[in-house]
């Protein structure tokens, strides 16, 4: 009897022991700052099938109820949580320290016009904003996710949304009709139908006065169209102060251009109002309830642009004071404002008038893709120069840049790869291989949180955006992703696709396990040292604790290039983190360099000559 008794108390500090050593590791984890991260995107149905039971959601029938089709890119293919639980060994070993989930949420299996339908693999057609989508497995499923993820170091973002929802909503006018956006002027929130129309919202000040005693006299939504829900979706979505059309814009599909841009419905999409306080409170408490019950460690905001500033400005402080609360000190918010152009200003203006932390940096990707494609020679390193220079524009300045997400190419967008191909139709396997290199040595070493899309370290390319760009890591059955060609490997996605020896695999994992220990390259300040016609870019970055320099040198011409760069007149003598670097400075203040093609380097001041 005594025995057991001090074999239970010795099991009872034990398991106490191994408790305390988890909630330390966790606490180490979430000191971690946003910029000290290697962001791996995934989209789950395309990344590992780990339950073939879920593939179809649950649902019976062909795929336009069950929304299964892994033959079909527009379609759900299989990937799912368990899938992805059981490849944390390939996302660590690749060195990304946080992944970031496509939208989970449920999503409405099948939408759009008869004959063109697909299907919410995506994750962006939510119903259910408060669970998983049973295509993708259980609440349950997502807890061991993210409890497997932490027990590794590797934090987790949700992708989410809060402009739309699924499309539910229809229009009385017609269903025949493409609903084309009808304005604030030519269809004010006061007439039924246009301005001529009977007098509706007796008292409402219009959107701009955000007061709940203003919304609530909001009470008739059929200003420009009349809106209503079909027999049989009156209760789809959840919570269920959704389903009411009052909480919507109800004006019709936007065109993309001026106000349209934040009323109007996403090629149907039901267009949240998220002027009413109704709903910025209703987003606030279902987005933290994620926190609550799962303790995740960042958003990802998708069309945070076609949202008014209004809403961030008070989401955005709520959610972080949520994350503190549940001892998530570096919550990572990052929003999409998606833009083509290589135009640091209209992405910072969202950090500033919206409050956002921070924004996915496409202008990053627009430099990085014409430097590494050599879209004229020179032209790229000069848009890095000035993709720089516009650090200072973002709210915090420099230090607030850090946390920006930088990228190379996405589901959206299309991938790195076929942007190369795209600039440089006539180049070799050899050479593509290289200027993909190139491009990831880029974003793993310069300024920003770097974002790897699932596949490119395995080669993926596609034929375009979209649709064109979310292929099958596990085997797939869709004719045109199995007719790619893929960088660096002559496999195909005919064959699952999640070898650690693949040279891009390799490449970004150990410029990864460099960026995480170089505190340089997570945390420090840039200085650009040149930028010349001939394609070599030159940064200088700077330990934030003591001041010791690395020095990054790319080139992006396809002949080799020697020439001295300016150096912090103390740094002396280097060492290569990755390429070849001299043991010394040509002399105080100047660095003597020697590329290759399409090569770079990563030199590392030190104290002394290394013996």
């Amino acid at each position: 009897m005594k025995g057991a008794l001090i074999l239970a108390l010795a099991a009872m500090a034990l398991g106490a022991q191994a408790e305390a050593k988890q909630a330390s590791a966790l606490s180490q984890m979430r000191a971690r700052k946003p910029e000290q991260e290697v962001i791996y995107f995934v989209l789950p149905d395309r990344f590992a099938n780990g339950d073939p039971s879920n593939d179809r959601g649950g649902l019976s029938g062909d795929r336009l109820s069950t929304g299964f089709d892994p033959a079909h890119k527009g379609f759900y293919h299989g990937g799912d949580l368990k899938g992805l639980t059981d490849r944390l060994d390939y996302i660590q070993g690749l060195g990304a320290s946080a992944i970031w989930l496509g939208p989970i949420f449920k999503n409405k299996p099948v939408q759009g016009p008869k004959g063109d339908e697909s299907a919410g693999y995506h994750g962006y057609w939510i119903t259910d904003f408060l669970h998983v989508d049973p295509h993708f497995g259980t609440d349950e499923d997502f807890r061991q996710l993210v409890n497997a993820a932490h027990a590794r170091g590797i934090k987790v973002y949700m992708d989410i949304i809060v402009n739309h929802t699924a499309d539910v909503i229809q229009y009385r006018e017609g269903a025949a009709q493409a609903y084309p956006y009808r304005s604030l002027a030519d269809y004010p929130f006061s007439r039924r139908g246009g301005v001529a129309g009977a007098p509706i919202n007796a008292g409402f000040a219009g959107d701009h006065n955000p007061g709940p005693a203003n919304w609530a006299r909001l009470t008739d939504p059929s200003f420009a169209y009349t809106p209503y829900v079909p027999a049989g979706e009156e209760h789809v979505k959840n919570p269920a102060w959704l389903n009411d059309p009052r909480w919507y814009h109800n004006r019709g599909n936007t065109d993309w251009k001026g106000e349209s841009a934040r009323y109007g419905d996403f090629v149907g999409l039901d267009d949240l109002a998220t002027e009413n306080p109704r709903v910025v409170q209703g987003f606030i408490d279902i987005y933290a309830s994620w926190i609550e019950r799962f303790g995740i460690d960042g958003f990802r905001i998708d069309t945070a642009k076609h949202v008014n500033p209004e809403f961030w400005q008070s989401f955005v402080p709520a959610i972080k004071a949520k994350a503190r609360a549940k001892g998530i000190p570096n919550f990572h918010i990052f929003g999409e404002v998606a833009t083509g152009e290589m135009d640091p200003a209209l992405l910072a203006g969202w950090t500033r008038k919206a409050g956002l932390p921070a924004v996915l940096d496409f202008a990053f990707m627009r430099a990085a893709v014409d430097a590494a494609g050599g879209k004229p020679l020179g032209v790229g390193v000069a848009e890095l120069a000035q993709w720089a220079d516009g650090d200072v524009l973002y709210q915090g300045g420099e230090k607030a840049a850090l946390q920006l997400p930088t990228f190379l190419g996405n589901h959206d967008a299309g991938r790195f790869a076929y942007s190369l191909r795209k600039a440089r139709p006539d180049m070799d396997g050899k050479e593509w291989l290289a200027r993909d290199l190139l491009g990831h040595a880029m974003l793993l070493t310069l300024r920003g949180v770097p974002t790897i899309y699932s596949g490119d370290e395995q080669g993926f390319a596609g034929k375009g955006d979209d649709q064109a760009a979310r292929q099958d890591m596990f085997a797939s059955q869709v004719a045109s992703y199995n007719e790619d060609a893929l960088v660096g490997t002559a496999a195909t996605t005919a064959q699952d696709n999640y070898r650690p020896d693949h040279p891009l695999y390799r490449e970004i994992a150990r410029l990864a396990q460099i960026r995480r220990a170089t505190p340089a390259l997570t945390s420090g300040r840039s200085l650009l040292r040149a930028a010349t016609e001939t394609g070599l870019l030159a940064v200088s970055r700077f330990d934030p604790a003591t001041g010791r320099e690395v020095v990054l040198a790319f080139n992006t011409g396809d002949q080799p290039v020697t020439l001295q760069i300016a150096t912090d007149p103390s740094s002396l003598h280097f060492k290569a983190l990755a390429g070849t670097c001299p043991a010394m400075a040509s002399a105080p203040g100047s660095l003597g360099i020697t590329l290759p093609a399409l090569g770079y380097a990563v030199c590392a001041a030190i104290k002394e000559s290394p013996r």
